[in-house]
């Protein structure tokens, strides 16, 4: 019996470290401290945020997106983030993921309302195509990393061509790789970011978290 038990926890163990681990990012919390519209008193606001998975040879293997908005934010105001969505992706074993988040003052409120419509109709993981345009050498923005993952997804929206300098409040990104979390058995990634800057007269200022949360998952096939 006690044979059969010691099976039974190296099968559980083995199991348990040969595991997929998933990547699910989670916008938490947004904070106006301070706008950049102080005539209105408001900035019309817009969250685009991906994640995009490297294999251990650095190819980019799949593209996840997810948005928020175009909500009105006033000066001091918490944004009211309960009914956003996560977005998941396989973390590939010995690989790595970019999470990629973009907040941005809207200008044209129907444009970019058609937009994050569209955002949110995207919910399946898209198998990396040639068209992400993603490898390894390359030095990309938060911005360019969102943009290209909508475009992967088929959105036929660009999302760089849609913003002039200014609307771009803030990006953020965080590097995730598969070895340094196992070694640390580290489950949860906590990462804030504070965006400022200066339009005309008008500075503004906003305190956002996200969370990359690992969790062990039976993987289904990526829909191409």
């Amino acid at each position: 019996m006690r044979t059969l038990l010691l099976v039974l926890l190296l099968v559980q163990v083995a199991c348990t470290r040969s595991a997929t681990l998933v990547a699910e990012l989670t916008p938490r919390s947004l904070k106006a401290v301070n706008l950049e519209e102080t005539v209105s008193r408001r900035d019309e606001l817009m969250m685009a945020y991906s994640m995009t998975s490297y294999d251990a040879q650095n190819k980019p293997v799949g593209v996840v997106n997810g948005g928020w908005g175009v909500e009105s934010m006033e000066k001091g105001q918490l944004a009211n983030l309960q009914t956003i969505q996560p977005i998941s992706l396989p973390l590939p074993r010995n690989g790595r993921i970019v999470a990629s988040l973009v907040l941005i003052e809207v200008d044209d409120y129907n444009r970019a309302g058609k937009m994050m419509d569209q955002v949110r109709k995207v919910h399946n993981v898209v198998a990396g195509p040639a068209s992400l345009l993603l490898t390894a050498t390359e030095i990309l923005t938060p911005l360019k990393y969102v943009a290209a993952g909508l475009a992967a997804s088929g959105i036929g929206l660009k999302l760089v061509d849609q913003l002039d300098d200014d609307d771009l409040l803030g990006q953020s990104s965080v590097d995730i790789r598969e070895t340094d979390l196992r070694a640390k058995n580290q489950r949860v990634v906590h990462v804030p970011a504070v965006f400022t800057g200066q339009n005309m007269r008008d500075s503004f200022e906003y305190q956002l978290t996200y969370d990359i949360t690992l969790k062990a998952a039976r993987i289904k096939p990526i829909r191409q």
